[in-house]
């Protein structure tokens, strides 16, 4: 009878998942929940920063802010050897302006970056910081390579696999069958409600985690995605950017407040951040918000010759773009915002209910197993699962 030998290779590759499933979580909870909630921090994390650097009653200053001033003043305030790399406009006029500077380095470390925040009113410098040695800093650091920067990044980019594998083998294991689709979406599917907890919420946040998780390997191994990613779409060849990252021209012929003059004259649009020309291209790079677009849209304007031009992003560009945008939230909208932010705490739930569900089948077996003696042909770990 061919019916009973297909459905004990189903029952074993479903116990094989299972445990694949199980031990995954388990190991590695104490990795994947800490990642994963950095992530969600790190979703609202120009809101809360904006919310917190704004002075309480703060409104919209009458007259635009004296780009040229504030960045002389960023300059002096950061100290001597530093030098501004990109200024950023919030799209509420009331919220501080932020300058980047880059410092220079210590033997064998990192440039030193500091952020000013530049009052609107009258460009007078309101705070500097480091920003690694903020809150908001370190969870970026850790959220990347937690913290280890020989190794961590490879550790998280393993991460986002296991959370790739979770989510996937998750939706396998909840995949009723016989299509018994009526019981696949009811709460009651077990008496407790830790595993009905599990079932539900892993079901229903596995697809955006499924993606999340993947866009968080491309960003993890970012040389290597990038290496995939132009093998199949063309891409602008790597180098050195103005922004708060590289080089820049330490004497610019332009000055920000001209840049900023230039930019802002664009029809619908609003001036979203300003790069400082580097040595490469000799262009000051700006980013615009542009009204109807979810995409930023950016312009070069030429340090000696003025010329703008507009940024056509090849489609390899454009993938790699949105690859970023759909791992962080932004740029798609407040309701997939919104999901990032539960995809970072879910697996926190599914950690805690996934270990109460693993332990109470544990204390099952012993009770039988104390009532009736072993048995003779052991069931898996974590044999309990969803009806099907």
């Amino acid at each position: 009878m061919p019916a009973a030998p297909s459905a004990h290779r189903r029952g074993s590759l479903k116990r094989l998942w299972r445990n694949i499933h199980l031990w995954l979580g388990i190991g590695l909870f104490i990795l994947l929940v800490p990642v994963a909630l950095s992530g969600a921090i790190l979703v609202y994390h120009d809101d809360i920063g904006e919310f917190m650097s704004t002075p309480r009653g703060a409104v919209a200053p009458s007259k635009p802010t004296d780009i040229a001033l504030a960045a002389d003043n960023a300059r002096k305030a950061a100290g001597d050897g530093f030098t501004p790399m990109s200024i950023s406009f919030p799209e509420d006029n009331r919220v501080p302006l932020t300058i980047a500077l880059r410092g220079p380095a210590a033997k064998g470390e990192r440039p030193v970056r500091l952020t000013a925040t530049i009052d609107r009113h009258d460009a007078r410098v309101l705070s500097v910081v480091n920003f690694r040695n903020t809150f908001f800093g370190f969870m970026h650091v850790f959220h990347e390579n937690l913290t280890i920067p020989d190794y961590g990044r490879s550790t998280v980019g393993w991460t986002g696999v296991a959370m790739l594998t979770l989510a996937l083998t998750g939706l396998y294991l909840w995949w009723p069958r016989h299509g018994q689709w009526s019981r696949a979406f009811v709460w009651r599917r077990s008496p407790a409600t830790s595993s009905n907890l599990h079932y539900m919420t892993g079901f229903w946040i596995c697809f955006p985690l499924a993606l999340i998780s993947l866009t968080g390997i491309y960003l993890a191994w970012p040389q290597q995605g990038r290496d995939l990613l132009s093998s199949v779409a063309p891409m602008t060849p790597q180098q050195q950017r103005g922004g708060p990252g590289g080089q820049v021209i330490d004497k610019p012929t332009r000055s920000p407040s001209a840049i900023y003059a230039t930019a802002a004259a664009r029809p619908n649009s609003a001036v979203d951040a300003i790069f400082y020309p580097n040595p490469q291209t000799g262009a000051w790079r700006v980013r615009l918000r542009e009204d109807g677009k979810a995409e930023p849209v950016t312009i070069m304007i030429n340090d000696r010759s003025g010329e703008v031009s507009v940024v056509q992003p090849l489609s390899g560009d454009r993938t790699a773009s949105w690859i970023r945008w759909l791992h962080e939230g932004s740029h798609s909208g407040e309701v997939w915002r919104f999901v990032v932010f539960l995809s970072g705490i879910m697996p926190a739930v599914l950690g805690v209910t996934g270990i109460l569900v693993w332990l109470r089948q544990r204390r099952q077996r012993a009770l039988m197993n104390a009532s009736h003696g072993p048995a003779k042909t052991p069931s898996a770990v974590g044999d309990a699962a969803p009806a099907e």
